[in-house]
């Protein structure tokens, strides 16, 4: 069956083709927006599908974002065009069905049910199953062991006199340096999953953003954005609302560790944060390694800037330097050109209660029931990639 002859009409126009994409969507990363992408091109109309906290808990284990949260950053991407909650996690040819669907996308990684079946194996018998590129590098269970492991070592900072700031405070105050030991553990880690800038990245995740129009408000926005949530989100939206073009200001990873006073900031690189971000519907562009401090570069240079917006989430704080940072300037406020232009605008709403800190306090105050469910995945991903590889083989003679 043909994606042109599912959906002819007798009128001879074809109907726009749906695709049905399910998931978990837990702590969304650009991999999960490269298969949402994919996805779209697959078709006209996406469907994301987003299985429940219930569902998931049955299947694959405790989730670190709700099913509200996941709802929200997946209705986020400016590829998806319709969300539905509680998707079976077995994709069910009614299910489909119901809403239209002509054809079910998922990754070439395997997905199973608790039972070790495939979540897929109804649609597939139906040859309507379709299948995208997973995104090497990224992964929700590793974002999880980034986690963990940056707590551990601010853990055992801590433990050694070597920190002055404890484990709870993980997403401000300041640190000393790390020693050199636990630098090269770090180091090692984020080596491991460092994912390669490259300008066909950043150009496949822009496109069909909206081009600057003549008379457009041009708003401005920097930070970290550090593990795209709800929270952001929802920042993003706000901003967007007051004017017509978004530009983020995203800052690089030196600048991050000098804002967090700690080496073991930001989890995610620069490039994925970027990703992340070019993938939201409210963005519109972004500007890599963005200065900390606004210059006349930034508000007069290939925009004009209308109105700079800063959330409500925190007060202004100065960056430190580290021995491995460059020197930072703390001396002027980062927004001192854009108060004197009259153009600085502190959002009033309240702030969001899901910051990146408080997603990592989550992973702290139940780190048995995560470290448990990240050695479960594992085994369950060890087997299934042995159990593709076994029917991969060919046969004997």
């Amino acid at each position: 069956m043909s994606l042109t002859t599912a959906t002819a009409t007798t009128a001879g126009q074809r109907k726009p083709i749906r695709i049905w994409v399910d998931g978990c969507y837990d702590v969304m990363h650009h991999g999960h927006f490269n298969a949402l992408r994919q996805a779209k091109a697959m078709g006209d109309i996406v469907v994301a599908g987003v299985h429940s906290d219930a569902e998931l808990l049955l299947h694959k284990g405790p989730t670190v974002m709700n099913e509200n949260e996941r709802m929200a950053a997946v209705a986020a991407c400016k590829w998806v065009d319709e969300v539905v909650p509680n998707a079976p996690y077995s994709t069910s040819l009614e299910w489909m069905d119901k809403y239209n669907c002509d054809y079910c996308v998922h990754g070439d990684d395997p997905s199973t049910l608790a039972d070790g079946t495939d979540s897929y194996k109804y649609v597939k018998a139906q040859g309507r199953y379709l299948e995208c590129k997973r995104t090497k590098g990224v992964s929700t269970t590793d974002l999880v062991n980034r986690m963990l492991l940056m707590t551990t070592l601010q853990q055992q900072e801590q433990d050694q006199g070597q920190g002055d700031r404890a484990v709870g405070d993980i997403d401000g105050g300041r640190t000393n340096s790390s020693r050199p030991e636990q630098q090269q553990q770090q180091q090692k880690k984020q080596q491991q999953h460092e994912v390669l800038s490259t300008a066909r990245k950043i150009s496949i995740f822009s496109r069909g953003n909206r081009d600057l129009q003549k008379g457009d408000r041009v708003i401005y926005v920097d930070g970290t954005f550090d593990l795209l949530h709800v929270g952001h989100i929802e920042f993003l939206k706000r901003a967007k609302a007051r004017g017509d073009y978004l530009v983020v200001g995203v800052y690089d990873d030196a600048t991050v560790r000098a804002i967090k006073g700690s080496a073991h900031h930001p989890l995610m690189s620069m490039h994925e944060r970027v990703l992340a971000l070019l993938a939201c519907r409210h963005v519109d562009d972004v500007v890599l390694s963005a200065p900390y401090h606004l210059t006349e570069h930034v508000l007069d240079g290939d925009y004009t800037i209308h109105e700079v917006v800063r959330g409500s989430h925190h007060p202004h704080r100065q960056p430190r330097t580290t021995t491995t940072d460059q020197e930072t300037n703390v001396e002027n406020d980062p927004y001192q050109l854009a108060k004197e232009r009259g153009i600085f605008v502190q959002l009033d709403e309240p702030a969001h209660e899901v910051t990146t800190r408080s997603i990592i306090h989550r992973i702290v105050k139940q780190r048995t029931m995560y470290e448990d469910r990240q050695r479960k995945r594992a085994l369950k991903e060890a087997a299934a990639a042995a159990a593709v590889t076994v029917s991969a083989k060919p046969l004997e003679q």
